[in-house]
């Protein structure tokens, strides 16, 4: 069976795999987070995903043109939401302490202490919930979900928040949800940390906010990938990034490798009774 593949998180961990850079041939598609063109792949048989988002998986399309479609088991999702989890405390804490002085100058800037700050978790699912009970013993966690929280509930929370974290998925819904009105209800200085999906906010609210300063992000996740955006030209205390890696730990790779293998074989099986 031949591979197209559109991601690098598996890079150096499936070498037995055959794989081809011509659509036309491959048999099976291992993608990340970027979309692709069912039509491009007339061979195809199978798709799998590197993580557990869905969004740019075509999957009702795949089902009616008999195409597999794969995604990590679920020990293999408990360690990304576990990692997800833990990476996006880190980076709530970088942008909570990413103005406190310069060492070239010593310059020191005044700040609260951590304990009197609060951050809203936006979104309380299989990571959302797992950041706000990681960041408990060190600030007020807010939280908020659509599923459980009324909408005139969040204009309130937004204002109070000195941080806050996303986690929803990106569907129509969410789509821009983070916008300039959204964006005007935070606090002055207030930080926004992003390790769900970068269409979830509108880059160009963001964008007029952080330029003007009066607020920081911390972003993991952007709307094309690699991003190479307006964003990355302001201050780097103002937008903090990496480069969509909140999962990405040794044993995620090692466990996903290996459920990859098995729907290798699963669809190989098919393909030859």
């Amino acid at each position: 069976m031949r591979v197209w593949s559109n991601t690098k998180t598996l890079d150096g961990h499936v070498a037995t795999v055959d794989f081809t850079d011509d659509k036309t041939a491959a048999d099976v598609i291992l993608v990340g987070g970027r979309p692709f063109d069912l039509d491009e792949f007339p061979r195809l048989r199978g798709i799998f995903k590197t993580g557990v988002g869905r969004d740019n998986i075509p999957e009702e399309d795949a089902r009616v043109r008999g195409i597999r479609c794969g995604f990590p088991s679920k020990g293999t999702c408990s360690i990304i939401y576990e990692e997800t989890a833990t990476f996006t405390c880190h980076l709530i804490f970088r942008a909570l302490y990413s103005r406190v002085g310069d060492f070239a100058s010593w310059t020191k800037v005044g700040r609260h202490a951590l304990a009197t700050q609060k951050l809203l978790v936006l979104g309380t699912g299989n990571i959302g919930r797992q950041v706000a009970a990681k960041m408990q013993p060190f600030l007020e966690v807010l939280t908020f979900d659509p599923a459980d929280n009324r909408d005139d509930e969040l204009v309130p929370l937004m204002m109070a928040a000195d941080c806050i974290t996303l986690h929803m998925p990106l569907i129509d819904k969410t789509r821009g949800f983070i916008d300039a009105q959204k964006l005007g209800w935070m606090n002055d200085g207030a930080a926004l940390v992003n390790t769900a999906r970068g269409h979830v906010v509108n880059e160009e609210a963001l964008y007029q906010e952080l330029l003007a300063g009066r607020l920081r992000a911390a972003f993991d996740v952007f709307w094309e990938e690699p991003y190479v955006g307006r964003l990355l030209k302001l201050p780097p205390d103002r937008f903090l990034v990496s480069p969509h890696v909140a999962s990405t730990c040794f044993e995620f790779i090692r466990e996903t490798a290996n459920d990859f293998r098995s729907f290798l074989h699963e669809t190989d099986k098919e393909l030859t009774r």
